[in-house]
């Protein structure tokens, strides 16, 4: 059963954009919906879709996956304590899923001129901004001792 959904979802979101049905049926000019994410602007529309009904919770499903899936392979690259210093630090405890990914779109609707970019780097971008990390520490060199 999840499998099916996964490819129905993966379906659904891999097709052209089409207006929501709602909107047909009352002839009222309304968004289209986002199907196919490639941009940040993109990405911002489907974490904060202005749709409603089933498209609506599947657009925010398919937002929590992006958005968990960029977290946990930075988490993977920049291991705590690693070589590597962090893009990022989110402090713990850190927002929800669902809470970054309303702030990822308010910003990209706030920083319009980064909404042509792929959606990784505006999500990269939104991150740096609001979850930077602290200043390296300096490294001291160590005291030289004398010899007597």
């Amino acid at each position: 059963m999840r499998t099916v959904t996964a490819v129905a979802l993966a379906m659904t979101l891999g097709c052209s954009v089409v207006p929501a049905p709602d909107a047909m049926a009352q002839g009222a000019p309304t968004p289209a919906i986002v199907t196919h994410v490639q941009t940040a602007s993109e990405l911002a529309a489907v974490c904060d879709p202005a749709w409603g009904s089933v498209p609506r919770l599947e657009a925010i499903a398919y937002c929590q996956g992006f958005l968990t899936s960029f977290g946990q392979y930075h988490a993977l690259l920049y291991p705590q304590g690693g070589p590597a210093r962090p893009l990022f630090c989110v402090p713990v405890p850190g927002p929800t899923v669902a809470q970054s990914g309303i702030a990822f779109a308010a910003w990209a609707r706030e920083n319009p001129r980064f909404g042509n970019e792929p959606a990784l780097d505006g999500l990269l971008r939104w991150a740096q901004q609001n979850f930077p990390c602290p200043p390296a520490p300096v490294a001291r060199a160590p005291a030289s001792r004398r010899t007597r």
